[in-house]
């Protein structure tokens, strides 16, 4: 599953959401990108915006953000099966997905390549929540947030 980073395709809707979770994300290493594919269904889908946490290391289960081996400059989305001589295991979760890519192509992606640990989708609000460990063939568990107050001025 491809992703977009934070600046592509912003959403005017979008904008009041994105404003804290940016502040948030400068001060927690977190980095906000959008899903583009349909990879990991039916746990995230294409349009769906999602913080991932740089740096964090992965343990088998978690769903991660890396960059392709293959090309470099473009972001995947993939759960983390295991660890291997050489990198990490990383398998969609809708395996039958047009165009999936994943390490049954490539094979292990190497730890550098591993951007960080998705910790929690956050657009639309609808679906927002955390994602949550789950293992390989299971799909991507996202634990509901608190519906979102707004104040009337």
């Amino acid at each position: 599953m491809r992703m977009r980073p934070v600046l592509c395709g912003l959403a005017g809707a979008a904008v009041p959401v994105l404003v804290p979770v940016l502040v948030l994300a400068g001060r927690r290493r977190l980095r906000a990108v959008e899903v583009a594919g349909e990879s990991m269904l039916p746990g995230l889908r294409p349009g769906d915006w999602l913080l991932v946490r740089a740096g964090a290391r992965p343990v088998p289960g978690d769903v991660v953000v890396a960059r392709h081996p293959e090309r470099p400059e473009l972001l995947i989305v993939k759960r983390a099966v295991r660890e291997e001589d050489g990198g990490w295991w990383l398998e969609s979760d809708n395996q039958a997905a047009a165009g999936r890519r994943d390490s049954w192509d490539f094979g292990a992606v190497p730890d550098a390549l591993v951007v960080g640990r998705v910790v929690a989708r956050y657009w639309p609000l609808s679906r927002a929540g955390t994602v949550t460990r789950g293992s390989a063939g299971l799909h991507a568990a996202v634990t509901p947030a608190r519906p979102v107050q707004r104040s009337e001025q």
